[in-house]
């Protein structure tokens, strides 16, 4: 199975200026524990935002990418889509992890979605599509609302009908 996880804004937002818009520690974990040991599916800008623009440590990472001649030790580089569904394995969940062109190429294909709604509206230049406003996932759980200096945030769960 492939699922997307992402922090978002009241509107959906996920990042400006090649950066996310919130560094929520406990989300941070929560990433880091929920896609340990796993497949994670990113662009070369998501991948260039990580510290050292390295790939993510202890996970079979790929990257998604127009460029043709683009090169990353640790991590598998895929042109298109049908590359990347082509490397997982189906038995095991992977993660689609950014960035927003990565999501909207990937979702079609993701049965789940792990989304921290983050109760604010920081200007955002990159968006994650709106799951509430399509007919095709519904919201299967959500974590009750947690604190982070003033910002307040739930882990939700989707699902595609």
């Amino acid at each position: 199975m492939i699922t997307a996880i992402a922090a978002v804004s009241q509107n959906w937002g996920i990042g400006k200026n090649n950066d996310l818009l919130f560094n929520i520690s406990e989300d941070k974990k929560f990433f880091r524990r929920t896609t340990l040991n796993h497949t994670v599916i990113m662009g070369r800008k998501t991948l260039e935002s990580l510290p050292g623009g390295k790939p993510f440590k202890d996970r079979n990472n790929i990257v998604l990418s127009r460029n043709k001649s683009f090169y990353c030790g640790g991590a598998a580089v895929c042109v298109s889509v049908e590359e990347v569904l082509a490397l997982l394995n189906n038995n095991e969940e992977s993660f689609v992890v950014g960035g927003g062109e990565v999501y909207k190429a990937m979702l079609p294909y993701c049965g789940k979605a792990i989304i921290t709604k983050v109760n604010a509206s920081p200007e955002a230049a990159v968006f994650f599509p709106n799951l509430d406003n399509d007919e095709s996932w519904e919201l299967t759980e959500q974590s009750e609302e947690y604190d982070f200096e003033g910002l307040k945030y739930r882990f939700c769960t989707y699902a595609r009908k």
